[in-house]
């Protein structure tokens, strides 16, 4: 393993279908990696973690049936609401992309859940995805309203149980979250773009950035704006050049570049001594992740865009990045993301989710980040605004020398506003 990705992993506290569905028969052609180790011991391996439930199902010795399961809205707001047979009640916050995607929470994937035992989450978030062929949208279509009603189902069982979210798919490794501040524009010439950088940092009490280099995404090279061609290559040894050697820097190019693109603007950041290099190219193009992962020293990143368990088992598999970076929205809930955060444990690799979800998303992240045992030494945050209006008991909910302290209390933690829920009415098609 290269030096760099051995420091970072020692300086981190390390599909669709249904894991049952991923067979030896869909492993590469080639029955060795590249160091001659058998392809098809490490597809078992990983087979047997996709297999393993996550769920606490002990903590729990009698049937929970979901009686009812609402999605609310009001405008652009969502929220999902279950409801057991006992009276037991979850809620959680949704995506903004319910906006566009509510119809196939309501026709697709609620009508599933009524009835269903809620200690079989593991197997009822397998089998829906056969539900109405649901396996045939897939990607954050389905995974956000899947994540959404998963996070409702998790807090009331976490109520149930008096356990936090992280304890119901994990033990907890992290009470705090160290975070990093993420940034975008990248659209806006050098100078602009510099200083946006500069102002948003400064908004908390962090000491890690990520920036994004590239423009927007692949084939948008023929764009002309200022600054490009050349504005990242600027950019880079500036960021490093005013923060200083202890603040540690993350580059994201979403896919921007080919692989050769990738590499070169790759060893400029080795330079400059960036800590991970996030989605070098477009993310489904394995054979390329591994290319530019082989030629670099710097971690590859990848994942927030992934779909399938396939995607992440082939490149831990083959060796193609270090750093695994599942959506809990996009990937459609914690169980889905955690057992991709196992994978790439079981193999010596670093999880680091990205974080979605506007309203409370960052909660939901430093949640998951909480129960996983080879996080990284940040996690993204794009600052701790939000439109619901709620308590904490258990955590101020700030970041404090760069870090968030996560909610002890059962559930997510928190209380909601009544009178905010109330403002929202039941969707129905």
């Amino acid at each position: 393993m290269k030096n760099n990705r051995r420091k970072f992993i020692s300086n981190a506290m390390l599909g669709g279908l249904s894991a049952s569905s991923l067979g030896l028969s869909s492993c590469a052609n080639d029955l060795k990696d590249d160091s001659g180790t058998n392809l098809i011991s490490k597809y078992a391996r990983l087979d047997e973690i996709l297999n393993t439930p996550i769920l606490k199902k002990e903590l729990f010795t009698t049937p929970i049936i979901i009686e009812t399961l609402e999605l609310l809205r009001s405008e652009n707001s969502f929220i999902c609401r279950v409801r057991s047979q006992d009276g037991a009640e979850g809620i959680s916050v949704g995506h903004a992309e319910l906006s566009v995607l509510w119809p196939m929470f309501v026709t697709n994937l609620q009508p599933f859940f009524i009835g269903q035992d809620a200690r079989e989450l593991d197997l009822i978030l397998e089998r829906v995805y056969y539900y109405k062929f649901n396996f045939r949208y897939n990607g954050r279509s389905l995974g956000i309203p899947l994540a959404t009603i998963e996070f409702a189902i998790l807090d009331m069982l976490g109520k149930i149980s008096n356990k936090s979210m992280g304890q119901l798919i994990g033990d907890i490794h992290n009470t705090e979250v160290p975070v990093y501040m993420a940034t975008e524009f990248r659209h806006l010439p050098l100078e602009e773009h510099f200083e946006k950088i500069k102002e948003t940092v400064a908004q908390y009490d962090v000491n890690a950035v990520k920036i994004k280099i590239g423009y927007l995404h692949a084939g948008t090279t023929d764009i002309n704006y200022a600054g490009l061609p050349g504005k990242s290559e600027k950019l880079i040894p500036m960021v490093r050049e005013h923060y200083g050697s202890d603040f540690s820097l993350y580059a994201d190019s979403n896919g921007y570049y080919d692989v050769e693109g990738a590499i070169k603007i790759g060893r400029l950041l080795e330079e400059y001594e960036f800590s991970y290099f996030e989605e070098p190219v477009l993310y489904w193009h394995f054979e390329d992740i591994k290319a530019v992962s082989d030629a670099l020293t710097i971690p590859i990143a990848n994942g927030e865009q992934d779909q399938s368990f396939y995607n992440f088992r082939w490149l831990i598999a083959n060796d193609g990045l270090e750093i695994v970076q599942p959506d809990n929205y996009y990937f459609g809930g914690y169980i889905r993301s955690m057992k991709v955060a196992l994978m790439a444990d079981a193999f010596g690799k670093t999880c680091v989710p990205h974080m979605s979800g506007g309203g409370l998303g960052y909660l939901y992240d430093i949640h998951f980040v909480s129960a996983i045992p080879n996080a990284g030494p940040h996690h993204e945050t794009h600052g701790l605004g939000t439109h619901v209006p709620f308590e904490c008991p258990t955590s101020p909910l700030k970041v404090e020398d760069g870090k968030i302290k996560v909610p002890t209390g059962p559930g997510l933690g928190i209380t909601i506003d009544p009178d905010f829920i109330k403002k929202h009415q039941i969707v129905k098609i």
